[in-house]
């Protein structure tokens, strides 16, 4: 701890110790030692504060300090140490404040340190030694074994690596890297052990600039500037000139200083410290970690959003998207039989295909002889059969592929997405299809925000073109830059900030350079993504992106009321000013008038501790909204088979397609027709209870309506299904209806799912 800051704390220790045992006396009947305890616990602050005042003219900086250095000693010569004290406490208590938010902003991202590997395994003729990787030289060749950390930026030497670059570039899906293929340090190996060429040392790598970037972003970011010195440059001269007049008018010395006490900076000292402090406590409460006041005033101001794609608007990860199968095959036994290979491999994937099968309540079973190729695939048995999942290049033939192959080949290119075949006995059956998708809250997210006034949204990722399009588009952000590095991130930061205040949200250790040359960084920490978090000066607590658009909203409303605070406090001060000039106050009075003024601002300030009248009201409980989102869950299940149908009509016989359609009006009627049902008898005269704005139930409502008049097209439909008149044309307008109600509902269900959130407690 530097020394000033070190005598900071001491001075707010001396004004607590005067105050408390100044009130002490009084209370036992002494007021000599109560005046005594009072007076000295004000002096040294006095004293601090004018050495400071000095330093700061010497650097052309003029503060709100200087009133409160008057009001501080004119409050002891006129004989109210009292006053003087709580002024003393309440300026040393402010720096020790600002103090404690710095610290919080200036960590020295340990965490980056830990995560950066110490040693390296070089590989030397037939011998492999570990040495610090500050030894490691270009051209060295080093072995990076499963799992480890890339010790430094190299070339593949081996014929295949499989490399995770999502710490790094953002890039959600592990990469297959060639013989001469560029790794970055601080990349993972997800697959199998190989050979790395350097071409760089540790102190130029990838990794080690990131760290340098960081460091650097903090220490060249301007420093907050206090929202009451903007108004001391107004409020300082004005007192002044007030307290001469009442002495030319006067005579009297004495009414002079009844302007200075009347005059007390309080409202300006302590109303935005106060109502951001306020500010941050209410943001807590919400799972939003704000670094201080002035990361709250400086979200406040902000003008433009910059997002991470990866983890930030997205899901990060690879979760599954869907099956395709072949034809007269069934999608959940491809996908167990999928899973329950795959719970014997390592692979970053495997977890996801896992998952998606347990959360479908799929019964795994145990593979067996499992033999895994790194970055292309496994084999085993299950049940006496061999499964395979992988690669197309190591499951499909070069031959012609059939046109279910090539239909799951091109769904795949459209959604960015990786696909992993499923076989039994070398015959492909069907396939996963992985991809990062949107975040279920980040449409809601992106309104709040252009609802709190942000102007500009921009989405900078690491990420492919194709992908971050594809995600810009659906969002309507203003601008998407893909294929950046670290380095290009913090350049559109600072490319945006020469515009307009900026804020950059991200989530992993690439973005933290940019999220520290941000004028405000904003890190999703619910992952553990700890060095973005130390880089940001506001961090999200909870796995939820819509708590930016509310962090901007509460930082508005604390600038807000501190901004009130400030302005009617100076002006009731300037009224009592005016008052002790005219000689209706002596210094006395003038001094209990205006501990009466800040104790007013003091609790003004304080209404940034309560939440914005918006989020008052009746709301649904957590409970209900869980109980709401079950409902669309086991929903969701019913329209993939909707989907599965669609797909099956394809290629179906008369006969087929005849029990395809039955069976998707049956699944309709029972499922789909009940729900919709039930949402407007049940669950929307909930909402309509805690929605201030009804019309947006009358348009929900309209599409329950479309619903419900497909399901009976579908009934049609299903009613003419003789087999003689099952052509081609019957079976493309079920394809449609069917279609129709599927996408109609999802769509719909998502809207809802955003009115649930909206509204849960």
């Amino acid at each position: 701890m530097s020394f000033e800051r070190i005598l900071r704390w001491t001075l707010v220790a001396i004004a607590i110790a005067g105050l408390a045992t100044g009130i002490s006396a009084r209370v036992t009947g002494r007021p000599d030692l109560a005046d005594l305890a009072w007076t000295l616990g004000t002096a040294p602050v006095i004293g601090g504060l004018a050495v400071s005042i000095i330093r700061d003219l010497l650097a052309g900086r003029v503060g709100v300090d200087a009133i409160a250095l008057l009001s501080m000693s004119a409050a002891l010569v006129l004989g109210q140490p009292l006053a003087g004290a709580v002024v003393a406490l309440m300026y040393a208590g402010g720096n020790v404040l600002e103090d404690i938010a710095i610290a919080r902003a200036e960590h020295d991202l340990q965490s980056l340190v830990d995560r950066a590997p110490r040693h390296a395994d070089r590989k030397t003729g037939d011998r492999i030694e570990q040495v610090p990787v500050e030894a490691v030289s270009v051209g060295d060749e080093l072995l990076v074994r499963a799992g480890e950390i890339v010790p430094v930026d190299g070339v593949v030497h081996s014929a295949l690596a499989t490399i995770d670059e999502s710490a790094v570039t953002g890039e959600p899906i592990p990469i297959e890297k060639t013989r001469g293929s560029a790794v970055l340090s601080g990349s993972l190996n997800a697959g199998e052990t190989f050979e790395l060429t350097v071409t760089a040392p540790a102190g130029e790598s990838t990794y080690a600039g990131i760290v340098h970037m960081v460091t650097a972003a903090q220490t060249a970011k301007a420093p907050f500037v206090r929202l009451a010195d903007r108004y001391a440059l107004i409020f300082l001269p004005v007192t002044l000139v007030i307290a001469f007049v009442a002495w030319l008018i006067s005579g009297d010395l004495t009414r002079s200083l009844a302007v200075l006490v009347a005059a007390t900076p309080c409202p300006l000292i302590l109303a935005a410290p106060v109502a951001f402090i306020a500010g941050v406590a209410q943001a807590a409460r919400r799972g939003i970690l704000a670094k201080g006041g002035g990361a709250l005033e400086a979200l406040a101001r902000a003008h433009t959003v910059l997002f991470d794609k990866t983890g930030t608007l997205t899901v990060g990860g690879a979760p599954l998207l869907s099956v395709e199968v072949a034809p007269g095959e069934d999608p959940e036994e491809i996908l167990t039989l999928g899973a329950s290979l795959e719970q014997a491999s390592h692979h970053v994937l495997a977890k996801a295909v896992v998952t998606a099968a347990i959360d479908r309540g799929l019964r795994l079973k145990a593979p067996e002889q499992v033999r895994e190729t790194m970055g292309a695939g496994l084999c085993g048995v299950i049940d006496g059969r061999q499964i395979t999942a992988g690669s197309r290049q190591m499951l499909l033939s070069d031959g012609e592929r059939s046109p279910w192959e090539l239909r799951a080949i091109r769904r795949a290119s459209w959604r960015s997405a990786l696909i992993v075949f499923i076989a039994v006995e070398e015959r492909p059956i069907g396939a996963l299809l992985l991809a990062d998708e949107l975040r279920a809250d980040t449409p809601r997210a992106i309104r709040l925000l252009r609802d709190a006034g942000i102007a500009r949204m921009v989405m900078v990722t690491g990420d492919r073109a194709a992908a971050a399009q594809a995600i810009g588009a659906a969002l309507d952000l203003d601008a998407v830059l893909a294929d950046r590095v670290p380095s290009d991130k913090v350049e559109a930061v600072r490319s945006e900030q020469r515009l307009h205040p900026t804020i950059m949200v991200g989530d992993g250790i690439n973005d933290a350079p940019a999220l520290a040359a941000a004028d405000i960084g904003v890190a999703l920490g619910a992952r553990g993504a700890s060095a973005s978090s130390e880089a940001a000066d506001v961090v999200i607590l909870t796995d939820r992106l819509d708590r930016v658009g509310e962090a901007i909203i509460i930082a508005q409303r604390a600038r807000r009321i501190a901004l009130q605070s400030i302005v009617v406090g100076m002006g009731l001060s300037l009224a009592a000013m005016v008052a002790a000039t005219a000689g209706w106050l002596d210094p006395v009075p003038a001094a209990i008038l205006q501990e009466v003024i800040d104790v007013a601002v003091i609790l003004n300030a304080l209404r940034a501790l309560t939440p914005a009248h918006g989020r008052g009201g009746p709301r649904i409980t957590a409970e209900q909204g869980l109980a709401l989102h079950h409902d669309h869950q086991i929903l969701f299940k019913d329209l993939d088979r909707l989907r599965k149908i669609v797909d099956t009509l394809d290629d179906a016989t008369p006969e087929t397609a005849a029990a395809l359609i039955d069976e998707a009006h049956r699944l309709v009627q029972g499922s789909v027709v009940t729900h919709e049902r039930e949402d407007e008898g049940s669950v929307y005269p909930q909402l309509a209870d805690v929605l201030r704005e009804r019309y947006g139930l009358s348009a929900m409502s309209r599409a329950h309506r479309e619903i419900l008049h497909l399901a009976r097209l579908l009934a049609r439909i299903a009613e003419d299904l003789p087999l003689e008149r099952v052509d081609r044309y019957l079976i493309r307008d079920a394809q449609r209806v069917i279609e129709a109600i599927e996408t109609l509902v999802r769509m719909h269900t998502a809207q809802e799912e955003d009115i649930y959130e909206a509204v849960a407690a």
